[in-house]
């Protein structure tokens, strides 16, 4: 298996969410990506089955927050103060997509360690929440309301979101690593302003990010670098070193 590291640095949500779907649309039998990437503007990503209609969306222009819809499942999640991670593995790999899941997941904890030696404390969750049942409470708008079961976390709250999808050819994941608390104020780009203290506390309490157990701002190319690095130890191999042209996602050129 050759392994692919990207970093295609600040983009727009449109244009990561197109990346990811085109890696997943070239790989090959024979090839795995791992991508870091963050966004600029910050934006808004919903679960490809939730309506825009959560959103207020006049809000959301009047302060320059991009919103895009992502292929994967979940709910909101406003993405600012974070890296942002895909993998894409063959559908051939001869892996399950749970395996691949936890596998991904141990992986990211792994090079958070390389980062910080406080933060080898971070465990994955072994409970799955019923999501059906979730959707239909209010937190159920907020995909960090709640972990699943393989996501990493820290002391109980969750520290990396994450969210996968089969593709024709490829396995896509991809998801948050939450450096700062920017992430809590999706609240206030939600229509439903009623619940707004509880969606707050939701996210306050829930949530844990680098920053708050460290105690200080993150080195972000250096953390990239031990992610990177990570991946590399826990699937004991070394990554290719990928040349992509592009001016828009779609026009992808290796």
């Amino acid at each position: 298996m050759m392994w692919h590291f990207l970093d295609t640095e600040f983009n727009n949500g449109k244009f990561n969410m197109d990346f990811d779907i085109e890696l997943a649309g070239k790989c090959s039998d024979g090839e795995a990506y791992f991508r870091l990437y963050q966004w600029e503007p910050y934006c808004i990503s919903l679960g490809a089955n939730q309506n825009d209609s959560d959103l207020n969306l006049t809000k959301c222009r009047h302060d320059n927050i991009d919103v895009v819809t992502r292929p994967t499942g979940g709910r909101a999640i406003l993405h600012a103060e974070e890296i942002t991670y895909s993998v894409v593995i063959p559908a051939a790999f001869g892996l399950s997509v749970k395996d691949i899941y936890s596998k991904i997941s141990m992986a990211l904890a792994g090079g958070l360690g390389l980062y910080e030696p406080a933060l080898k404390e971070v465990d994955l969750e072994t409970f799955q929440p019923d999501f059906p049942s979730l959707l239909n409470k209010p937190e159920g708008k907020l995909c960090f309301s709640s972990t699943a079961k393989s996501e990493v976390k820290y002391d109980g709250r969750k520290l990396i979101g994450s969210a996968q999808r089969k593709m024709e050819k490829a396995i896509l994941q991809h998801g948050s690593i939450l450096c700062g608390r920017f992430h809590e104020n999706l609240a206030d780009y939600l229509v439903d302003q009623s619940n707004i203290k509880f969606y707050k506390d939701e996210l306050k309490t829930k949530t844990i990010t680098i920053e708050d157990i460290l105690g200080e701002p993150v080195d972000y190319i250096r953390l990239k670098d031990c992610l990177k690095q990570g991946f590399e130890s826990f699937w004991s191999m070394n990554f290719t070193n990928t040349n992509i042209n592009y001016s828009t996602a779609n026009e992808i050129i290796f």
